[in-house]
């Protein structure tokens, strides 16, 4: 399948789940579709950009190592995402390969999600925490950056002076995540 034919076709997909799953089944039966349904993800400004968005979401949701070999591509561009339908599963997917490299299970993820990877991570989450996104992203957010303040000792310091920062101001969805990596950062401190 050709960019334009697969762009053509996201066009048909709908927020339902059946429909997501149905083409991310489609990408997981031939993966060769993976960098065309990448490229059109980070097509700026695109309307049919957050539709390959929710696609790619479902399929690493099912398989985390099919973007391991567009690990520089993924991470790279995480800061081209700006349409609010788009930046949630990207922030959901940056979350997968965050439990995916801490996770005692063996997967591909981790042995070739590089520091380089993991700071374009970094960098793109504390900018959702920053800007004015959704709760949803800012939650993904926020857990992402909890995991990979593992391998970074300033991530914690930074994250929970933003949570702390925020908090007065933010949903009661906000408060309750915030509240919870607060406990876990404290409680690794001790």
């Amino acid at each position: 399948m050709t960019l334009e034919k697969l762009y053509k076709e996201l066009n048909y997909v709908s927020a339902l789940r059946e429909n997501r799953q149905k083409y991310a089944n489609i990408v997981l039966n031939d993966l060769s579709l993976l960098p065309i349904l990448i490229n059109i993800l980070f097509m700026e400004d695109d309307k049919v950009s957050f539709k390959a968005a929710w696609i790619f979401e479902y399929v690493c949701a099912e398989n985390i190592d099919v973007i391991v070999p567009y690990l520089d591509e993924f991470t790279s561009n995480l800061n081209k995402i700006r349409l609010d339908s788009a930046v949630r599963p990207v922030a959901k997917v940056c979350e997968f390969l965050a439990k995916a490299n801490y996770s005692k299970e063996p997967n591909q993820v981790k042995n070739n999600l590089l520091p380089k990877h993991k700071e374009r991570i970094v960098e793109s989450c504390f900018d959702w925490m920053i800007r004015d996104e959704k709760v949803a992203v800012k939650a993904y957010a926020m857990n992402t950056l909890y995991l990979l303040g593992k391998d970074y000792k300033w991530v914690h310091p930074e994250l929970a002076q933003i949570l702390e920062q925020d908090y007065p101001h933010q949903s009661a969805a906000f408060k309750a995540r915030a509240r919870h990596i607060l406990k876990k950062i404290k409680t690794k401190k001790e």
